[in-house]
C-alpha cells in the first residue's frame, strides 16, 4: 500500500493506494479534520463505495438469472488502486476488474477516482466505465469521517449537521420535503418516512442519534455543513448528483467522529432478493460509455 499527497497554500492532503481512501485533510495550520481510524471506534477513515453500498438481504444478488455475493458496501474499499495521473493539486486513482471481482461481478470496468484541490475544497469524481458488452448496474458513494468536535473545549453535543438552504434555488423548498430511510435491525432499509429538520434545515448531533445504525436522508438539500455556533472550524460536504446521503458513526459508543456519505443508490431493502437488473434505485451505463459523478469536501 502507497500514500500519494496533494496540497496547494490551503491544505494538504493524503490518500492510500488501498481502496483509493482519503488518510488525511489537513488545514494550512496543520489540523486534521479527517477521522483517523481508531479501531476502538471505527477503523476506517474514508471508505469508497463500489459496486454496491450498504449491505444487501443474505449478501446475494442476481444478475441476468446467476447469483452472485458482494461484500457489504462492495469490493473497491479493499482493492489496491494503481495511480494513472498525478500533479501536485490532483491525482487519479484507477481500479480495473480482474478475476476476482468478475467472480463476484461479472462486468469488465474501470473506475477511475479523481482528487482535485480547488482552494479549500477537495473536489472528488467518480468516473465509472463500462467495459463490457452488457449494460452494467452499479452504485457508488462516499463515507469520510470527520472528527467532533473539532477543538478542544468543545462537545460532540455543541455541534449540528446544517443543510445549506439560503442563497440556493430550490434548497429552502426542498428542506420541508426532507424524508428518513428507516433501518430494520439488519440495516437495510425497511421504509421510507417524512422527517422534519429543527428549524427547517438541522440536526443536532448526540451520540444516541445513531443507535439504530446510520440516519439516511431522501429529498434533502445537496449540501451539510458540520459545525458549531461557537467554533472556529467548520467542515462543508456537498454532494449535488446523489439523491442520499447517510450520517453515522459506530452505535452503541461515544465515538469522536460523524461521517458523511453521500450515496448513489440504497441498500438492498430488507426481506427483498436483489434482481440488479430490476433494481430501479441502482445506476446504469451502456456499454463503451462512463459515468461520472462529482461531490467535495470544503474546510471552513
Amino acid at each position: 500500500m502507497g500514500v500519494r499527497t496533494i496540497s496547494n497554500a490551503a491544505m494538504t492532503v493524503e490518500i492510500e493506494t488501498r481502496g483509493a481512501q482519503l488518510k488525511s485533510i489537513r488545514d494550512a495550520q496543520g489540523h486534521e479534520y479527517l477521522w483517523q481510524g481508531d479501531p476502538a471506534y471505527w477503523k476506517g477513515r474514508a471508505y469508497n463505495l463500489f459496486p454496491f453500498i450498504g449491505r444487501m438481504e443474505g449478501q446475494t444478488y442476481t444478475l441476468f438469472g446467476k447469483s452472485y455475493s458482494l461484500d457489504p458496501h462492495g469490493f473497491a474499499r479493499g482493492a489496491e488502486f494503481e495511480v494513472c495521473e498525478e500533479s501536485g493539486e490532483e491525482v487519479v486513482f484507477l481500479l480495473r476488474d480482474s478475476e476476482e471481482t468478475y467472480a463476484h461481478y461479472p462486468y469488465h470496468f474501470a473506475f477511475r477516482i479523481r482528487y482535485r484541490l480547488i482552494g479549500n475544497r477537495l473536489e472528488t469524481t467518480y468516473l465509472v466505465e463500462n467495459g463490457d458488452e452488457k449494460e452494467m448496474y452499479f452504485a457508488v458513494g462516499g463515507h469520510p469521517g470527520f472528527f467532533v468536535p473539532m477543538e478542544e473545549g468543545l462537545r460532540f453535543e455543541d455541534y449540528v449537521l446544517e443543510f445549506e438552504t439560503e442563497g440556493v434555488p430550490g434548497e429552502a423548498e426542498a428542506a420541508k420535503g426532507v424524508r428518513i430511510v428507516h433501518m430494520s435491525e439488519k440495516a437495510l432499509p425497511d421504509r421510507i418516512e417524512p422527517y422534519e429538520l429543527e428549524e427547517g434545515k438541522r440536526i443536532s448531533l448526540r451520540h444516541d442519534l445513531f443507535d439504530n445504525d446510520a440516519v439516511v436522508l431522501t429529498d434533502m438539500p445537496r449540501c451539510v455543513t458540520i459545525r458549531t455556533p461557537g467554533g472556529k472550524r467548520a467542515v462543508r460536504v456537498d454532494f449535488p448528483q446523489m439523491p442520499y446521503v447517510g450520517f453515522w458513526h459506530v452505535p452503541g459508543k461515544e465515538a469522536p467522529y460523524v461521517c458523511v456519505e453521500p450515496w448513489s443508490s440504497l441498500p438492498g431493502w430488507d426481506g427483498t432478493d436483489e434482481v440488479f437488473e430490476k433494481q430501479e434505485d441502482l445506476l446504469h451505463v451502456n456499454p463503451g460509455e462512463t459515468y461520472r459523478n462529482v461531490w467535495g469536501i470544503e474546510i471552513l
